[in-house]
């Protein structure tokens, strides 16, 4: 049997203990916070996070592998953010709330709004099939592209397109669309096109506004027009999704037609891009836990952390063993007197101390001498004085002592008084 007194954990093991379970839990909460616990965004649907033909996962991983800092928006708060926003709304759309997001968007800076078309279905039933994908069913442009008041009005239309109408053309690059029997098209006098199908429709295009867009102009090859307005942002409009998404990047031109139109909605600058997910059902609302791992309020998570790292290295590395605790009160009659002494000068109350360290005087003298217990204390006092006085060198009569150490009420007189009474003591014991 091992040593009661032997500690069973080495001060590393301890240490290892204690490092490994507050890392987990930091990143437990780090993990709740930025939303990883909320499940997979791969649910088949027409946005970033699909993986099916219809999803966006291929254009954001492409984006990052040239360098963008790609960011998944899951709150309206995110949408604010710098750089390239790009909108993937579904067929359900609120046309009022989408306007209201592209407007206050105009001035924050770039937007690609790629507009759905394909009614897809899981492809859970098919043999090998993998989480998110999906079949393509009927094609179908959205109602609300009419109302879009930050767009004007959009008319969409599905053609069936044949022959060298199959074939697609712009911003330096050509090819031929995925589904050529269902493009979706789109027609307004807002719009510039930027990407023709075969037979002239417009694929995609950006609002023609008083923005000042020279390098999209370019691309566009038209004239900036009456553009005066340079805290403008340019707006992007893909009617065709399947020259971004991933049944797009199937084929390298169209792939390539994605990034000129990406880089053509960032003006030739390296931006960030946000995907927005809110639009998709996906929306989060932000808590404190979210907060305390965004910036700013990430700089006093990260100072509080270190803080509690550094309290715990000093409780650590603390020096020697605990100090065993020891009694309010100690034993003994000097610990009862040093205490209560000590309360005596805490509440300043040396008067109080005056008149029973007389009496206590008188009946050590009274024993000394032999006087009657139960006498008067004037006629004690009196005998007192008689005895001392018949002793040479007595400097006062004691009950004059004990009459001065009574009315005394500042700590030096009722000492000094005190000490006199004291030193009638030794001289009758000597």
């Amino acid at each position: 049997m091992s040593d009661s007194g032997t500690n069973p954990f080495s001060p590393r093991g301890v240490l290892a203990l204690v490092g490994i379970g507050a890392a987990l839990f930091v990143a437990l909460l780090w993990m709740i916070g930025s939303g990883m616990s909320s499940g997979s965004t791969n649910d088949g649907g027409a946005h970033v996070g699909g993986k099916g033909l219809n999803g966006y996962a291929a254009l954001a991983d492409l984006l990052e592998r040239r360098g963008h800092l790609i960011t998944r928006a899951r709150s309206e708060a995110r949408l604010d953010d710098p750089g390239l926003l790009v909108l993937t709304p579904p067929h359900f759309s609120d046309a009022a709330k989408l306007s209201e997001l592209i407007a206050k968007r105009r001035r924050e800076g770039p937007t690609l709004l790629i507009l759905p078309k394909w009614q897809a279905t899981p492809g859970t039933g098919q043999s090998g099939a993998r989480k998110g994908w999906v079949y393509l069913g009927d094609a179908k442009s959205p109602n609300w592209g009419a109302a879009l008041e930050a767009t004007g009005s959009l008319d969409l239309k599905i053609d069936a397109l044949t022959g060298e109408s199959r074939r697609w053309r712009g911003l330096g690059h050509l090819g031929t669309l995925a589904a050529p029997q269902l493009a979706q098209t789109m027609s307004s006098g807002s719009l510039v096109a930027l990407v023709r199908a075969g037979n002239g429709q417009m694929l995609a295009g950006y609002l023609d506004d008083r923005g000042i867009y020279p390098e999209i102009d370019a691309l566009a090859d038209v004239s900036p027009g009456n553009a005066d307005d340079s805290g403008l942002h340019p707006l992007l409009i893909v009617a065709e999704p399947d020259l971004l998404n991933n049944y797009g990047f199937a084929d390298k031109d169209r792939a390539m037609l994605a990034l000129a139109l990406v880089d053509a909605a960032m003006q030739g600058e390296k931006l960030p891009v946000s995907f927005d997910l809110t639009l998709n059902g996906f929306a989060r609302s932000a808590n404190l836990l979210t907060l305390a791992f965004t910036p700013p309020f990430l700089a006093a998570t990260l100072c509080l952390l270190i803080a509690a790292l550094a309290v715990g290295w000093r409780a650590f590395l603390r020096f020697g063993p605990p100090r065993a605790s020891v009694r309010a009160i100690a034993f003994g009659k000097a610990a009862l007197i040093s205490n209560a002494a000590g309360l005596i000068r805490r509440t300043k109350r040396y008067h109080l101390v005056a008149a029973p360290y007389a009496d206590h005087a008188r009946e050590r003298l009274a024993r000394q001498l032999a006087l009657p217990r139960l006498a008067d204390t004037a006629a004690t006092d009196a005998a007192i004085d008689r005895a001392m006085a018949s002793r040479a060198g007595t400097p006062a009569a004691f009950s004059t002592i004990t009459a001065r150490l009574r009315s005394a009420r500042r700590p030096h007189d009722i000492v000094k008084a005190a000490r006199e009474i004291h030193a009638l003591e030794r001289m009758l014991k000597t």
